[in-house]
């Protein structure tokens, strides 16, 4: 299955290479654009998934963007803005944004953003608990158990554990996963995670020296337990 494109549009490099950084990690393929005009272009030219729209743009704003892509089909549209006053959110969603983030923003919540609009424009539900064995992982509610008997974890632990939870299966190297758990402004050392990951498999694995659900991938990283092809006992 080919990659879903995202186009993303500010007029600040460091934003945009910050959200497609994260967006990339996240198995998407990113296009960007600078100005509103040429936003146009490559949305005509790509045909992306979903665009992330900043309102301040030079050449053409984003609301005259908003309005052509929305006249185009129904491509899904998350504003960007840093203007927070009731009637441009309000305005935003009249032209058919689907989403609306104040900057400053998390990337992280800008990833998690693009899933839902995605997920709800093409009808999916989105399953907020992943099983992987006796373990379940359940988002909705930032809860963990195992057997059916609730697992404490600190918060840090379970942005961990739901980073991997997020594609079981998938090698998340340390410094993805300082990313995606601390953020992207985190001067920590990657070994930072290892200590985490000892910590969890403490709490998790009914024997720490011979884990069944986070995963070891030497030279690499980590990786949740694939419930396909692991078939934890």
């Amino acid at each position: 299955m080919s990659r879903r494109t995202i186009l993303v549009v500010d007029d600040e490099p460091e934003i945009t290479d910050v959200v497609r950084r994260y967006l990339e990690q996240d198995g998407f393929r990113v296009i960007s654009a600078a100005d509103g005009r040429a936003a146009l272009a490559s949305f005509q030219r790509e045909r992306p998934s979903l665009v992330v729209l900043d309102l301040m743009l030079p050449e053409v704003d984003g609301w005259e963007v908003a309005r052509q892509i929305r006249a185009a089909g129904g491509v899904p549209i998350i504003m960007l803005t840093a203007r927070s006053e009731e009637v441009d959110r309000l305005l935003g969603l009249g032209l058919g944004a689907d989403d609306y983030i104040t900057k400053p923003f998390s990337p992280r919540e800008v990833v998690a953003r693009v899933r839902a609009v995605l997920r709800r424009a093409s009808g999916e539900t989105a399953s907020e608990i992943v099983s992987v064995g006796d373990l379940e992982i359940d988002h909705g509610r930032m809860e963990v158990r195992r057997q059916e008997v609730p697992v404490a974890l600190t918060p840090t632990e379970f942005r961990l554990l739901a980073a991997l939870a997020r594609s079981p299966g998938r090698v998340f190297t340390r410094l993805q996963l300082i990313d995606l758990v601390q953020g992207h402004a985190f001067e920590g050392y990657e070994r930072t995670i290892d200590a985490h990951i000892k910590n969890l498999r403490q709490k998790l694995e009914p024997d720490p020296r011979r884990p069944r659900y986070v995963l070891t991938v030497h030279g690499a990283g980590y990786r949740l337990a694939d419930p396909g092809r692991d078939r934890p006992r």
